[in-house]
């Protein structure tokens, strides 16, 4: 959009400045076509007396002297033709087709016109002054007048203007970057807000106080609905961390109850116990998600701290061989992660244990800055993988294997605030991959 402004003013301003300086120049080549005119037709107009003077002495002495000088001192070149139209007198080059200028002249009509002088011509300009007097001619003078002088004159005029206008474009082109600049420093500064909010900065807020008073305005109301959006999420994530916190405290006391209730139980009602107690660690699993994700969307449960990573993989190993589930760890000794990346890895490994049936392998890798958690299990399709990260999000496939559905989404909000990238992809033959690219340091 800048560019376009910045097109549409250069644009009108050039407009203007063509419509302003192709009229000078003409009217310039105009002026100075007709004061050379003037000038030639004087000298034509004296030739005409002195010619039929001579006609009328019968005596061309003088008048040829007078030619011929008048030629080598203007490189000009002059004819004198009678009332026939024949040749008299010729003094220099004399090279144009005078035969229109000859019929002119022979009416008793002089040259009042001449072809405009430009840069690119003419080279000489030919005037026509019959000579007689009253209605009785004697003959014609034809004068070829060398036009470069007119011409360089012209030159430098039009090239004085195209300098001029060259320059009021060089300027105008800078007035009108500063001012496509000013109109659209609100709509920079939106898109820049704009993008903080979506790369999670919901702090981010538009500074306005420059620009047209209109999009000044569209700041401010961007700012007070970005402040509203921001405390509703704000409270909604208050809510759903306070919520589960509390929780916390009735659902243990419950599970004390239940297990107080054992030893008082028959035997038919010991299977609906066991699936009492079997919800309530669900639902407490659920509470305990659902407040680490609002702490991770809020910001407080993401650690800035390093985590050496292969002593936080060797804690697997004893949940895996217990599963009869191969884990295969590629991660140099003594490779660090961030503390949010380490996470990750704990839910990917946590969710590859409940669905890897047993003789299954799950490979963790770590190099160049990406860590890939592969296994051979079930993996997902592609429309599943693409809701995976979404909150309560569970498989139709998976619906009797535990979980709360916001693992996945614990961890896409992990790599969000650690600023890596989280994917999750299709493995050879089958399978799925976690992979979590980390920002370059």
């Amino acid at each position: 959009m800048n560019t376009r402004l910045v097109v549409t003013f250069t644009t009108l301003i050039a407009v203007l400045v063509v419509a302003l300086a192709v009229p000078l120049g003409l009217a310039y080549a105009s002026h100075r076509t007709n004061r050379l005119l003037l000038d030639r037709r004087a000298d034509a107009t004296r030739f005409a007396e002195l010619a039929d003077q001579a006609a009328r002495d019968d005596d061309h002495t003088g008048l040829v002297a007078e030619l011929n000088r008048y030629a080598e001192l203007y490189g000009a070149a002059v004819r004198v033709r009678d009332r026939d139209g024949a040749v008299l007198l010729t003094a220099g080059r004399f090279q144009a087709d005078d035969r229109a200028a000859v019929r002119l002249a022979l009416s008793g009509r002089t040259t009042d016109e001449l072809p405009l002088i430009t840069p690119f011509g003419p080279g000489t300009v030919l005037l026509a002054e019959p000579s007689g007097r009253d209605a009785q001619l004697s003959g014609v003078v034809l004068l070829q007048a060398p036009a470069e002088r007119a011409r360089m004159d012209v030159t430098l005029v039009w090239a004085a203007l195209a300098a001029g206008s060259l320059t009021v474009l060089a300027y105008a082109v800078l007035a009108a970057r500063g001012l496509a600049r000013w109109i659209l420093r609100p709509v920079t500064e939106l898109d820049r807000t704009t993008q903080a909010i979506a790369g999670g900065r919901l702090d981010a807020r538009a500074h306005h106080g420059v620009g047209p008073s209109e999009l000044r305005r569209l700041e401010e109301r961007f700012n007070a609905m970005a402040d509203a959006v921001s405390g509703a999420m704000e409270r909604q994530r208050a809510f759903v961390a306070d919520a589960s916190h509390e929780l916390r405290t009735p659902l243990t006391v419950l599970g004390l109850r239940l297990e107080n209730l054992e030893p008082h139980l028959r035997g038919k009602g010991r299977a609906e116990f066991e699936e009492a107690l079997a919800e309530l660690d669900r639902l407490t699993l659920l509470v305990a998600d659902l407040l680490a994700l609002a702490q991770v969307e809020a910001g407080a449960g993401v650690e800035v701290k390093e985590s050496e990573l292969a002593p936080r993989l060797a804690a697997w190993r004893e949940v895996y061989a217990a599963k009869d589930v191969r884990l295969v760890t590629h991660v140099p000794e003594g490779a660090t992660v961030p503390e949010a990346a380490a996470r990750i890895a704990d839910i990917a490994l946590d969710n590859a244990q409940k669905f890897v049936p047993a003789g299954g392998t799950v490979t963790v890798g770590l190099e160049d800055g990406v860590l890939r958690v592969a296994d051979d299990g079930p993996g997902l399709s592609e429309e599943a993988r693409a809701e995976a990260t979404g909150r309560f999000w569970r498989s139709g496939a998976h619906a009797n294997v535990p979980g709360s559905g916001l693992g996945l989404a614990i961890a896409s909000e992990l790599a969000r605030a650690c600023g890596a990238t989280l994917r999750l992809l299709p493995a050879t033959p089958h399978g799925l991959v976690v992979e979590l690219r980390l920002p370059q340091p």
